[in-house]
């Protein structure tokens, strides 16, 4: 009996204790840890979501806008709180536009997040919010957009599915549009839906800021429709034109054909997303003469006055060089062998000035190196150092074969002769102005004197006699204005070949005008691999066409001085 008693008190006193460690451990849950596991419970209840921050603008110099960004939600949904996936799909498919069947299929999914739609117009999101469908939520998924189209599609580039900037201002000014995303905190319930009365904090996202082009949209469109027709012409395979402002260098238009639209820039031949007149290079040719004759008369070694004996053909090492077609000794001057675009005068030239000199005027000009222009992917082209030129090599860089350089470097050579002999870096973006509305405008880049002013104005009379009747391209004349310009036809080399030989040509004008006050450079090349066309037929007219029109839109009057007379033959 004693046993008994012992036992049931050692029991009772186990089960005492017992009860006074389960007591003993609820008091400290509750009172203790009971805020730690009631802040835990709703920091489990928290959801967090992006707020993207709106893309800034693209714009050209008026503010018409290039590209910009409207809002947009992708629609998700959570289909472990989803109870009735066939319900939720009947009542969302007319308003996404996706079959009933498609969205059963996301919502009975072993997964606890699934993206129904992308891009939905807030409009849609209110509705679809209103009818408190339990598992589904939005996230900010804004819509980037490019109203003109392939218009300036090359400057402006593109984004990609990640909303950065892969091409053109889109990825040089990827830090500056992209702007800072915000976040939002809210409390949700069962259903996944946010609580009224819960936690709600946000971040604001703070906007990219907008970027304004130097270029004029009505100019630019202008300047593709004539490339597109240009390439259309079953010889030309690839077309690029630079219109420049002579007194800023700033770019009025830059395009090349086939161009791309940058809203439809994944359904584009990846080899044709870039921008070839700041990548592509190529061997200009005659247009090149402007430069080798600007050191030649910056040198003193002649003037345009200057009778030359020119035979047509010379020796070059181990090759013939000849004019466009051989001919007897004829006398011509300086000015005669620029409108004649005489290979052999300009290399009698360039022979007394010597291959150092002249590949100093080369770089003087910006060739062999990048403008900095406001574009990625930019090349310096491709000059040779003098001291490694043969024979041959030297007389060919000065009529501008062996030399490579871009539609835009040719642009700046001749902006150089039109702006008095001052070169002023070519430049793309005019401002940025923040979300706040400050307005920063990059550094004005400083001019460099390549050649004298009176050197300037003796090239730029050249120049306007090859645009004369007696010259090589009498097609790039404009009624009512006085025109300075020079045509090219280089050879081709052809990749099949690794040589020239059936490779076409490059045909190419760069000119400016008014010639008696210039305003504006327009520089045309032309890729034509199985014409033997010259640049007076084929880019010139190119020139002529898009000049005209910028001089008119830009109000431009012609001075009403008479063409001077030139003096191309000697006595």
């Amino acid at each position: 009996m004693d046993q008994r008693i012992r036992r049931n008190r050692v029991g009772l006193i186990a089960l005492v204790v017992l009860l006074v460690v389960v007591v003993g451990r609820l008091a400290l849950v509750q009172g203790v840890d009971g805020g730690a596991y009631a802040n835990a419970a709703q920091q489990d209840r928290l959801r967090s979501y992006p707020i993207a921050a709106l893309r800034g603008a693209i714009v050209d110099r008026a503010g018409n806008p290039l590209a910009y960004t409207v809002d947009a939600s992708r629609v998700v949904a959570d289909p472990t709180v989803v109870k009735d996936p066939a319900r939720t799909a009947l009542a969302l498919t007319t308003l996404l536009d996706v079959p009933v069947s498609e969205l059963t299929g996301k919502l009975s999914r072993d997964s606890r997040y699934v993206i129904l739609a992308a891009q939905v117009d807030p409009q849609t999101t209110h509705a679809i919010d209103a009818l408190g469908l339990a598992g589904i939520s939005f996230e900010d998924n804004p819509i980037r957009l490019y109203p003109a189209g392939q218009v300036g599609g090359q400057v402006v580039g593109f984004v990609g599915r990640d909303g950065d900037g892969l091409a053109g201002i889109e990825q040089r000014y990827q830090d500056r549009l992209a702007g800072a995303d915000g976040q939002r905190r809210v409390e949700v319930g069962s259903g996944g839906n946010p609580i009224p009365s819960g936690i709600d904090e946000s971040t604001p996202a703070v906007d990219g800021s907008t970027v304004r082009l130097t270029l004029d949209q009505d100019l630019q469109y202008v300047t593709e429709q004539k490339l597109a027709a240009t390439c259309a012409d079953g010889a030309t395979t690839r077309a690029s034109v630079v219109v420049l402002d002579v007194h800023t260098g700033q770019v009025r238009a830059m395009a090349s054909c086939p161009g791309y639209d940058p809203g439809h820039y994944s359904q584009t031949d990846p080899d044709l997303l870039g921008n070839p007149t700041v990548s592509d290079v190529f061997e200009p040719g005659s247009v090149m003469k402007a430069v080798s004759l600007s050191a030649a008369l910056e040198k003193g070694i002649a003037t345009p006055d200057t009778v030359l004996t020119v035979p047509g053909h010379i020796q070059a090492g181990d090759v013939v060089v000849q004019d466009a077609h051989d001919h007897a000794p004829v006398q011509w001057t300086v000015t005669g062998i620029m409108a004649h675009s005489s290979n052999i005068g300009t290399i009698m030239l360039t022979r007394q000035l010597g291959n150092q000199t002249l590949e100093h005027y080369l770089r003087a000009f910006g060739l062999g190196s990048r403008t900095g222009i406001e574009l990625p992917a930019e090349s310096p082209g491709i000059l040779q150092d003098s001291k490694d030129w043969t024979e041959s090599r030297a007389a060919n860089v000065p009529i501008g074969q062996g030399v490579s350089v871009t539609a835009l470097q040719m642009a700046s050579v001749y902006q150089t002769v039109a702006n008095g002999g001052v070169r002023i870096p070519p430049r793309i973006v005019q401002s940025v102005t923040a979300p706040d509305g400050r307005v920063t405008a990059p550094a004005t880049p400083e001019g460099t004197r390549v050649i004298s002013q009176h050197t300037a104005a003796q090239v730029a009379y050249m120049l306007e006699a090859v645009v004369g009747p007696h010259g090589t391209a009498p097609t790039a004349a404009i009624d009512g204005f006085r025109v300075a310009g020079k045509t090219g036809t280089a050879q081709r080399a052809n990749p099949e070949t690794g040589g020239y030989a059936g490779g076409g040509y490059v045909t190419t004008f760069v000119g400016f005008a008014p010639a008696d006050d210039p305003q504006y450079v327009v520089a045309v090349d032309l890729e034509r691999p199985t014409s033997s066309a010259e640049g007076g037929e084929t880019a010139a007219p190119v020139f002529r066409d898009i000049m005209s029109y910028a001089l008119t839109a830009g109000g431009i009057v012609p001075s009403g001085k008479p063409r001077p007379d030139f003096k191309l033959d000697g006595p």
